[in-house]
This record gives structure tokens, sequence and C-alpha cells, in this order.
């Protein structure tokens, strides 16, 4: 009797090894990929890319959830990633403020640099300061220049972010202030046109319909000019000494993520951002696409972690 009840016992068990894991294996549920901003940006574009090959290799239903947060930025978004398990079941699609914004300047709920894991980086944006075409200048300098005698509103996506604090540290450095400044959820062709802003910190895919029509005054993108602006000097140029990041997107999850489920995420998008699809977007809206593993990731955000440190002491907020 007791050798039947440890035969049947070894086969429970066993049937539990073998089954357990299949039932359990990642995705058997549908997931959800947070974009923290409203659809139509190069970020919003490429994950559903992502979600949609993802869906296609995994047989689950993968969906993109868009969540601006206004003058919040993109916290507010990110608090859904933030409070969700950490199973892989919502992934995150963030710019390089959650990761390193949050943590630096202590938003709530976002002090622990090690909150989130990178899956990967796989853009760099084609940010750029622009005005409308009729605009009475044409560059920094000028802008500098123009702003000493004259109000000049800046729109931007949340003070706390790089690109809007790297417009701010460039007017520091030349020596003029905005005289107003304020977040929209989107800053497009409609913000300059509606007059809700005479300057907006946005990026090139945004404003692809008008960009003809504007006047370009600088780029955002380190050292390197987009292809889509290639006259246009970057911020850099313009205002030698500062130190700015570039300004990134990438896929999170929360930390505690099995590694094995990352690797599926990381899969997938990996062979998206390398498909012609993704090319022929970075063509026509000048992004900077790649793939950057979680090794290269850490080191991409230990680096631009320095430089928005330095960024935020020069505006005295650290």
């Amino acid at each position: 009797m007791k050798k039947t009840l440890r035969l049947v016992a070894f086969s429970f068990l066993a049937a539990f090894f073998v089954v357990g894991p299949a039932q359990a294996e990642y995705p058997e549920k549908p997931v959800t990929f947070i974009v923290p901003w409203p659809p139509g940006d190069l970020e919003d574009i490429t994950t559903r890319m992502i979600a949609d090959e993802f869906q296609k290799e995994y047989g689950v239903a993968a969906a993109v959830v868009n969540k601006p947060g206004g003058g919040g930025g993109p916290f507010p978004g990110a608090a859904e990633v933030a409070n969700a398990p950490a199973d892989g079941y919502t992934i995150g699609s963030f710019v390089i403020g959650v990761p390193i914004i949050g943590p630096l300047v202590g938003v709530p709920g976002f002090e622990d640099p090690d909150l989130f894991e990178p899956v990967g980086i796989f853009i760099v944006y084609p940010f750029l300061l622009a005005a409308s075409g009729d605009a009475p200048y044409s560059n920094m300098a000028e802008l500098a220049e123009y702003a000493q005698s004259h109000k000049v509103a800046l729109g931007h996506f949340g003070y706390g972010l790089i690109p809007t604090r790297a417009t701010f540290v460039a007017a520091m450095e030349l020596g003029f202030e905005f005289g107003s400044e304020a977040a929209f959820d989107m800053n497009d062709c409609n913000t300059l046109a509606s007059g809700d802003a005479d300057v907006i910190n946005t990026t090139a895919a945004l404003v692809l319909p008008c960009l003809d029509d504007l006047t370009v005054l600088a780029t955002i993108t380190g050292p390197d000019r987009t292809s889509v602006t290639p006259n246009v000097a970057t911020l850099s140029e313009q205002v030698p000494g500062i130190d700015i990041p570039t300004l990134w997107n990438g896929l999170f999850v929360k930390k505690g993520t099995p590694q094995i489920v990352k690797d599926k995420i990381a899969a997938v998008a990996k062979r998206v951002v390398a498909s012609d699809a993704v090319a022929q977007i970075a063509k026509d809206t000048g992004g900077i696409f790649f793939w950057e593993g979680p090794t290269e990731a850490k080191a991409r955000i230990a680096r631009d972690w320095k430089s928005t440190e330095w960024m935020l002491r020069k505006m005295g907020d650290l």
C-alpha cells in the first residue's frame, strides 16, 4: 500500500512539473503596452507595430493603450506599469525621462532608480524647436535677441522632461527667458497655428505635415543633425558647452520580471525595429532606429544620468 501511495504521489508531482509550467508559459493571456502619450508619434507607431507582431508570434491579444498625462508628462501613464505585477503583461514604452528624471527629482512613486528594467531601447527622436514660418527669428541667437524685448511663449510636453530642460538651459546660456511656458499633450502644427505657443518643443514626426511652412530653430539630437532638417544646426552646435543627453524611447518592465519573459518581448521588438517598414519610417521622419538590449541600455542610461544631473543642477533643481 505504501509503495502504491508513493507511486501515486510521484505520478502527481511528475504531472505537475510537466503540465504546470506549460500552463503558465508566457504569454498565456492578453498583453498591454502602455504608451504615456497620445497616438501618432514615433514611439506610438513603433510600439503598435511591436504589439501586432507580438500577437502574431505568440497567439495572444496584444494592445497599445495610450495614457497621456498632460502636465504630468509620462508619469501618470508610467504608473500603470509601476503598479502592475512584475510578470510582463503590462509593458511600458518609455522616454528617457521616466527612468532618469523620476528618481533624480523625486517624482512621487518613481524615486527608485531600479523601479523598471529595460528590455531594450529602440529610437532616438528627431527632436526640434520650431516656430511659425513668419517668426522674426530663425535660430537660437536670433530668438535670444528677440526675447530681450518681446514675450515668447514656449509649448512643450512637460516641464520635467529632458527636451524641455535642455531648452531652458540653452535659454539661460544665451541670456534670455521665455515669457511663458505651458505643457501640452500634443505639440504639432495646430499648436502654432492656433497661437497657443510661439515656439514648440516637439518631434519632426508630429510636424511633418507642415514642416516646410515652419522655421526650425534647432534640433535637440546630441551632436548629429537630422536627415529631415540637415541644414538646421543642433542645440549643441548653437550653444557650445551644454551637455545634453540624447532623447530616446525604449521598452521597460517592472523590476523582477522573469528573464524568459523579457527575452520573449525583446525577440519580437528587435525583429520589428530591424524591419523594412521601420527603415521607411526612419527615412520619412528622421528618427534614428536601432536595438540596444539590457546591457547597452543600462550603459546609455548611466551616461545620460550624468548629463541630466548636470542640467538639473544648472537649473537649481538639485
